[in-house]
């Protein structure tokens, strides 16, 4: 079941009716019992794995709560560890491991064969499984109590707006929502409203129109050159933005709606004047994960310039490799690694004079991040390569370069897309609403206008999600991590 699915239409109502007119003390039950559906109805065949995860987790963490013992608790811990990242490993990267060590091996002559197994990557698992052992570790860091009743705890790990792809709750700001008892709030149930149709938006008008000139040219990089390349990319870096940012609001969205509130994941990224501030503006829930269960435990900035740049480039290695069992996924990973110890000493050899947000830095940052996202939507690392190495040949004659282009795209039917010429648009809406979010909500500064104007934009809104609804169905591309 997507979010952009007609199944998910009628369940959500469906789901907020019985929710608010379930007794009170026993909705965590009705969030229960629906997040388990709606994951079954995505990937039935793998929900044992989900309990699994649920109950290893609750009872480790339990364990480590209940001992005094320094050895028992680290025999849960590992417990926890070996369970849940044994389960994510076997899954997603048993047969990239296999495939990596066989080309190891015959490359030094040793004759193997390669073993692999027919495996389907459970929808969402990456995101459960992180969430569960942030859960499990905060409580053997004692940050925060072990949850007793293992209902509301099953509903944290499974809870369905965040199930699928995120944002990778904490336990100390989700569960205790679980537990208390809400009482239905009209303003936040319209806030929730308007998160779900700006998510929409970002998803059926930019990520899912965008898509049809990406996978032309990605699908077959070797049929293209210099411009058409480009601009591939250039729509990419918004087919993900928009497609994940726009799980996220909706998910947020659906959260408000039984008074529930969800970290927010994405803060106008590409607005950014640096690598350090933009990843401290995308995907922040997987970020702060990483920051705070991986960078800090290997020591942080805490031992010297060198080790502090080791561990932020392990950090982000680990954080490529978790979007994907693929060395390009390794190879993305480690460009944002690298390109932000060679920003932290360039700042230390040039500090900036100003601290304001130049438009020279914002786009240097967003022409690094597009850099990488070949490497994250390459099908193989030479069609990356190729990408990087065809960028900009025939740029010396802009002219030519342009017409080479246009003529690219004019073949493969692209330049009569109406649908496309709107995606511009659509974009250029998306960055204006991003820009006024560097300072305020813009929903509040668009509640500076007159109810006619702000209404004629919710409708304008609608209508484009609508209309943009026709053009297909498309699932969202962080289902696939």
């Amino acid at each position: 079941m997507l979010f952009n699915s007609n199944a998910f239409y009628l369940f959500l109502p469906i789901v907020f009716l019985v929710y608010w007119l379930t007794p009170r003390r026993f909705r965590w039950g009705v969030l229960l019992v629906s997040s388990y559906y709606f994951y079954m109805s995505a990937d039935a065949q793998y929900v044992l794995l989900l309990l699994l995860t649920t109950a290893v987790s609750y009872g480790t963490a339990l364990g480590i709560q209940h001992t005094e013992s320094r050895s028992k608790k680290k025999f849960c811990m590992g417990a926890a560890l070996l369970v849940c990242l044994g389960l994510l490993f076997f899954f997603k990267y048993f047969n990239f491991l296999s495939g990596t060590v066989t080309a190891l091996l015959k490359s030094i002559s040793l004759p193997v064969s390669e073993v692999t197994l027919e495996l389907v990557l459970p929808v969402g698992i990456s995101f459960y499984i992180f969430q569960s052992l942030g859960y499990v570790i905060d409580v053997y860091k004692g940050k925060t109590r072990a949850c007793a009743h293992f209902g509301k705890y099953a509903a944290f790990v499974s809870f369905f707006p965040l199930l699928l792809a995120g944002p990778i709750e904490r336990a100390e700001h989700l569960l205790p929502q679980l537990e208390k008892e809400h009482s239905f709030n009209c303003d936040r149930a319209i806030e929730g409203a308007k998160l779900i149709a700006w998510g929409y938006f970002k998803k059926i008008a930019i990520a899912d129109v965008v898509v049809s000139l990406v996978d032309v040219v990605y699908d077959n990089v070797t049929v293209y050159t210099g411009l058409a390349l480009g601009v591939a990319t250039f729509f990419y870096a918004f087919q993900v933005y928009c497609d994940f940012s726009g799980y996220s609001d909706i998910a947020r969205g659906v959260a408000k709606l039984l008074d529930i509130e969800l970290m927010t994941n994405f803060k106008s990224p590409y607005f950014a004047a640096s690598l350090k501030e933009f990843w401290s503006r995308w995907h922040i829930s997987l970020s702060t994960w990483f920051r705070d269960y991986v960078y800090i435990p290997l020591g942080g900035s805490r031992r010297g310039e060198w080790r502090t740049q080791r561990n932020l480039l392990i950090t982000f290695l680990v954080s490529g490799l978790w979007h994907g069992a693929s060395w390009t996924y390794v190879i993305w990973g480690g460009l944002h690694g690298l390109g932000q110890i060679v920003e932290k000493m360039w700042n230390r050899r040039f500090p900036p004079k100003k601290e304001r947000r130049s438009v020279i830095r914002v786009l240097i940052v967003f022409c690094f991040v597009c850099v990488a996202w070949i490497f994250f939507r390459a099908s193989t690392f030479s069609d990356a390569v190729y990408v990087l190495t065809h960028l900009f040949e025939g740029v010396g004659n802009p002219v030519s370069y342009v017409k080479a282009g246009y003529e690219a795209f004019r073949t493969a039917g692209l330049m009569q897309s109406t649908d496309l010429k709107l995606a511009l648009l659509w974009i250029a809406v998306l960055l204006a609403h991003d820009f006024i979010e560097l300072k305020q909500s813009a929903w509040a500064w668009l509640g500076r206008f007159r109810k006619p104007i702000r209404y004629v934009f919710y409708f304008a809104l609608l209508f484009v999600v609508l209309y943009s609804r026709q053009l297909g169905e498309y699932e969202f591309v962080y289902f696939q991590f």
